[in-house]
């Protein structure tokens, strides 16, 4: 049944309860107030030297620091920025992805981004050394994999939280690269841009390849763009041919016609309104051209 398929179901089992992306929030949020307390009622508690990242913690055999620093933050603003990245793109990357998952996706961004800091501090001490905290890789991941698989999508930001500004993800991802990049280059602003870039990578990397075979309607996308098809008559699962529960589609398709005739406006459908948009038809062909590109 392709009702049993987490990519085809209209409501996921895990709505049951509150989505990880809002459970990722609550727990920064809890790990911000949890480190305030200790800043201010253990002033002497070494609270960023045993938890916040940086080159001696690791050093020192503080492993645990490449997940904590994740959870810590250098004021307000750095926690409602990240939280609001996380909770945005984190809420459409679960539906797709599945709770399991997208905190994998997320948590693989966190420590890319803080094993790349680490590296940079490594190379040039004055430049990138220091204590490192901040959600920001993981949120950077997240951006970074939602333009993956949605690089047309356009997404309206408020430029200085006043100006409103609408651009296509995939733009959002090429100017926050460049922007860290560009910190790479010069720094001193006492931002983690390295940290930046290994999320960004993470996400890019966790979707291209770790789940190519994974999910398939990015995979026929991919596959349809980058591999050149031989023409041939349509047969077996993409006809009627009398088998219940398949889509009624022509017989005289070759294959190239059926991509373009019937599975690129679903996949465009995918990407402008996401996988519960569609119909039950559309379904059966999305399933039908996968099983058809699984035997080639």
């Amino acid at each position: 049944m392709l009702d049993d398929r987490d990519y085809m179901r209209t409501t996921p089992a895990y709505r049951s309860g509150w989505p990880a992306a809002v459970w990722l929030v609550i727990a920064n949020a809890v790990a911000f107030l949890l480190q305030n307390i200790l800043y201010r009622a253990f002033p002497r508690f070494p609270t960023d030297a045993l938890f916040a990242l940086s080159l001696e913690g690791l050093a020192q055999g503080y492993l645990w620091q490449l997940l904590t620093f994740q959870f810590m933050h250098g004021g307000l603003l750095h926690l409602l920025l990240n939280a609001f990245v996380i909770y945005v793109f984190g809420r459409a990357l679960e539906e797709e992805l599945g709770p399991r998952r997208f905190l994998t996706l997320y948590f693989l961004g966190g420590f890319l981004g803080g094993l790349l800091q680490v590296l940079a501090a490594l190379i040039s001490p004055r430049w990138f050394g220091g204590a490192v905290l901040g959600a920001s890789a993981g949120a950077f991941c997240l951006m970074a994999a939602f333009a993956t698989i949605h690089p047309e999508r356009p997404l309206t930001l408020l430029l200085f939280f006043v100006l409103p500004l609408t651009l296509r993800a995939k733009y959002l991802l090429l100017i926050s690269a460049l922007l860290a990049g560009f910190g790479l280059l010069f720094p001193g602003d006492g931002i983690a841009h390295a940290a930046h870039l290994g999320g960004m990578f993470a996400g890019i990397a966790y979707i291209r390849w770790g789940l190519y075979d994974s999910l398939p309607r990015l995979r026929l996308r991919w596959h349809r763009r980058s591999v050149p098809r031989p023409t041939y008559r349509v047969a077996g699962p993409l006809r009627t041919a009398g088998r219940s529960g398949e889509p009624d589609l022509p017989d005289d398709l070759t294959s190239d016609e059926f991509l373009s005739r019937e599975v690129d406006p679903i996949l465009d459908k995918i990407s402008a309104h996401g996988i519960h948009s569609l119909t039950p038809r559309e379904r059966k062909i999305l399933e039908a051209a996968r099983r058809r590109m699984e035997r080639r």
